[in-house]
């Protein structure tokens, strides 16, 4: 995927759903339940029919190593909604700040902490599902940071910079884990499949959470309209696992340069 389309499909969603809380009432949000209930099942999804087994196929970690990474993401995103309230998830809290002119800069650390690591593994494979994931992941997570820095009264300027950080972070992490594996900072690339295994943690922390949590008042009872937005989330994940070429599911950079040396090399020995 080209990289100024990756980071504007990165970028815009997030950035326009956290803007939209000053144009939709919070009592108006049924709708973002059901992106929540679809989110979770496409992360959910996508994260099992394609970073999961691109991760263990790497000849770099053992699977026993990466086992140990995946555990570790799922625990770090569980130590992060410590400060972030549940926010990734479209947690909503807006007593937090009621009445204070408080920046949350916890929640705002942890969210954007968040958003950044997912942004790295980008540079390496699966970009165009795992892009979407995300994208479609952080509106609900934009909009409730956009609601509770409302809530917290201040300008409004100061709010849409402050969105627009968060919506920055994720495409910022691409750039730096793509600047890096291309050697213009250092060499990342023998460590793409440690990082894909903590973000592969994170999203089934985030995807399970959310299939539990959204759509009702029984956390645990699936209603109609949220069972047609899972099984619409695991569709669309299917038909990218069927219909989606081998170019798409690429290897990383560092692996595309090797294959153009061992051309050039073979070219010369040629000569």
């Amino acid at each position: 995927m080209n990289s100024i389309l990756l980071i504007l499909i990165l970028f815009i969603p997030a950035f326009a759903s956290g803007i939209a809380v000053f144009f939709v009432q919070k009592k108006g949000t049924n709708f973002l339940k059901l992106i929540l209930s679809f989110s979770g099942a496409y992360l959910f999804s996508i994260t099992v029919l394609h970073l999961i087994p691109h991760v263990y196929q790497s000849t770099n970690t053992s699977p026993e190593v990466l086992g140990i990474y995946v555990l570790g993401g799922f625990l770090f995103q569980l130590f992060l909604e410590q400060f972030s309230q549940g926010i990734e998830h479209g947690h909503i809290h807006t007593e937090h700040g009621h009445h204070s002119h408080r920046f949350p800069i916890g929640i705002m650390f942890s969210l954007c902490l968040h958003a950044f690591l997912e942004g790295m593994p980008l540079a390496a494979t699966h970009q165009t599902e795992l892009a979407l994931g995300i994208s479609i992941h952080h509106i609900p997570a934009a909009f409730a940071l956009g609601s509770i820095l409302i809530s917290t009264h201040l300008k409004k300027n100061t709010i849409i910079i402050t969105l627009a950080l968060f919506a920055a972070m994720t495409p910022f992490g691409f750039l730096l884990s793509k600047a890096i594996s291309a050697g213009e900072v250092g060499n990342i690339q023998q460590y793409f499949d440690k990082i894909m295994a903590v973000v592969i943690g994170i999203f089934l922390h985030i995807s399970t959470t959310i299939l539990f949590e959204s759509g009702s008042i029984d956390h645990h009872k699936f209603n109609k309209k949220k069972m047609i937005a899972v099984i619409a989330g695991v569709a669309i994940a299917l038909a990218s696992f069927a219909f989606v070429g081998e170019h798409d599911h690429a290897h990383g950079p560092g692996e595309s340069h090797q294959e153009e040396m061992h051309d050039h090399d073979h070219h010369e020995h040629a000569h």
